[in-house]
């Protein structure tokens, strides 16, 4: 729309009697219901500033919605021209405090409900959620990286009752290229507390299992998917999980370092048959341990693990309603269960009997997220407790080794990141849809000019060769063009060279100024 070099400015105070009529030609009338018009030298700062100021007046009457206040915002042109962003949201044991983790954390029950509440947001159009002992991660994909990531920090901190500004604190924000990277690297095991470890690649799997199944978009799904696809090749090619710890080896091995006696002759227990807990039986068999107790809500459990083990191990199911008195004669107690509530209190310990085999104190080493042992018990002389955070000095002597197989992942992890961005770029930026939507929009724009003055004396079938002639051009036109743009992501040279072919277009057509609407449409279908 052409804009004069004169701006007209009007009172915000408008009336529209016959009396405003009649003062509206005399500037020097001191009625309250005059309007006043100013014809301002017009430039690039005066019209961006009246506009905003016209806009933030007539505020009260626009449509409140969020997508609208943002189609109608004053920063349009900023949003045109971004794409979604990935963005993760983060809190992990390198900085947040493990009664953080523990308020934040989303049971794995709960990971489509709150990919639901998520994408409900109005800012965020996929989502996905990794919550382990050591990490509490929201990945999302975001119409505004920086709205998107103020509602999902709300949503955070209403679920979890930890103040905004503690989240904050202690939050890590990483966006686009450098949130995939990071996945990738958890996938791997390199940002976890034992590098390697394979547990997480696990949860990362599950993660993308959760995100295809409630079917909150592709852009995330295939994140997840090609962070699998990552880590696995980081451990077939570089060993990293060669005689690698997982958290659950780790604290066999705390334990057995805090342990006074021989595993031979100390009593064990189990709490909990899952996942954690079966390699936690199958690490303090590996190291000497014949006798272990295992307590779980069901008996199968037990029965499987029992089956997997080798003569002449004893593995003893003990319900959970006998955990004191199991606890009573055990020298180390491992806890890895579900229980969003302690299990273990100090009231609870400090009745229990002198530990057994003449140990100054009994050892809790609790690995769950939130924890089984509460942390008063650690204020008893007969208990020493350990958590996930107490697993570093388990792992520092074998940094060096895994520093150097770490090294070789991440170039591994840069080649994968490559392909996904890639990949993303191809979807995020549909090209050849949108330069074929503009030339048409060209060719039928002019086609209807020359109509209009040359096409009332043409029969149908002159106007059906005009038509097929001006289509014609513009197809023989774009052939070439289009060879360019096309891909299958199958070789990652021609990959790169069609992202560039594309960015090139869509700078020179200036083809992203219609992703803003495209995007407010699917998130109004999607609120209906």
């Amino acid at each position: 729309m052409a804009v004069s070099n004169a701006f007209v400015v009007v009172s915000p105070k408008l009336k529209t009697s016959s009396s405003s009529s009649s003062n509206h030609h005399n500037p020097s009338s001191s009625s309250p219901d005059l309007i006043r018009i100013h014809t301002l030298p017009m430039n690039n700062r005066t019209r961006r500033g009246l506009i905003h100021r016209a806009r933030c007046e007539l505020s009260p009457f626009r449509d409140s919605s969020a997508l609208n206040q943002l189609k109608n915002s004053p920063t349009n042109d900023r949003y045109t021209r971004e794409r979604s962003s990935i963005v993760v949201i983060g809190l992990s044991y390198h900085k947040a405090t493990l009664e953080m983790r523990e308020k934040l954390a989303i049971p794995e029950a709960e990971w489509p409900r709150a990919i639901t509440q998520l994408c409900a947001l109005n800012h965020i159009e996929e989502a996905a959620v990794l919550s382990t002992c050591n990490r509490i991660e929201i990945y999302v994909s975001a119409l505004s990286r920086h709205r998107g990531v103020k509602e999902v920090t709300d949503w955070m901190s209403k679920r979890s009752g930890i103040p905004v500004s503690d989240i904050c604190q202690n939050r890590f924000l990483l966006y686009n290229k450098d949130a995939t990277q990071h996945l990738f690297h958890v996938s791997a095991g390199l940002d976890s507390l034992v590098i390697g470890e394979n547990q997480i690649q696990a949860q990362v799997k599950q993660a993308e299992k959760v995100v295809k199944e409630e079917g909150f978009g592709r852009i995330i799904s295939r994140l997840f998917e090609k962070a699998n696809s990552a880590g696995k090749r980081v451990r077939e090619e570089t060993n990293i999980s060669s005689g690698a710890l997982s958290v659950s080896s780790a604290a066999v091995e705390l334990a057995l370092t805090k342990l006074p006696g021989s595993v031979s002759s100390a009593m064990m227990l189990v709490i909990g048959a899952g996942t954690m807990g079966k390699l936690l039986i199958k690490h303090l068999v590996a190291k000497g341990c014949t006798k272990i107790v295992v307590m779980n809500r069901s008996q199968e459990k037990v029965a499987a693990i029992r089956e997997e083990m080798r003569p002449g191990i004893e593995i003893i199911y003990k319900p959970l309603d006998e955990m004191l008195a199991c606890a009573a004669e055990a020298n180390v107690i491992f806890t890895s269960t579900a229980s969003e509530k302690p299990l273990f209190l100090k009231e609870h310990v400090e009745i229990l009997p002198p530990c057994p085999a003449d140990a100054d104190a009994r050892l809790f080493v609790d690995i769950s997220v939130p924890r089984n042992v509460g942390s008063c018990v650690a204020e008893l002389d007969s208990a020493r407790v350990y958590n996930v955070d107490d697993l570093k000095e388990v792992v520092a002597a074998n940094m060096e080794d895994r520093a150097r197989k770490a090294m070789e992942a991440r170039d591994i992890i840069t080649e994968e990141s490559i392909k996904f961005e890639g990949w993303r770029d191809s979807m995020t930026f549909p090209t050849i849809k949108k330069l074929r939507s503009k030339t048409e929009k060209i060719r039928a724009a002019a086609v209807e000019r020359f109509m209009s003055k040359h096409g009332k004396d043409m029969d149908k079938k002159t106007r059906e060769a005009v038509e097929n002639v001006t289509l014609e051009i513009v197809n023989r036109i774009l052939h070439d063009p289009m060879k360019h743009l096309r891909c299958d992501g199958t070789d990652s040279r021609i990959l790169h060279e069609t992202v560039e072919n594309m960015q090139a277009v869509n700078r020179m057509y200036e083809l992203e100024g219609e992703l803003l609407e495209e995007k407010i449409r699917a998130k109004k279908r999607e609120q209906k």
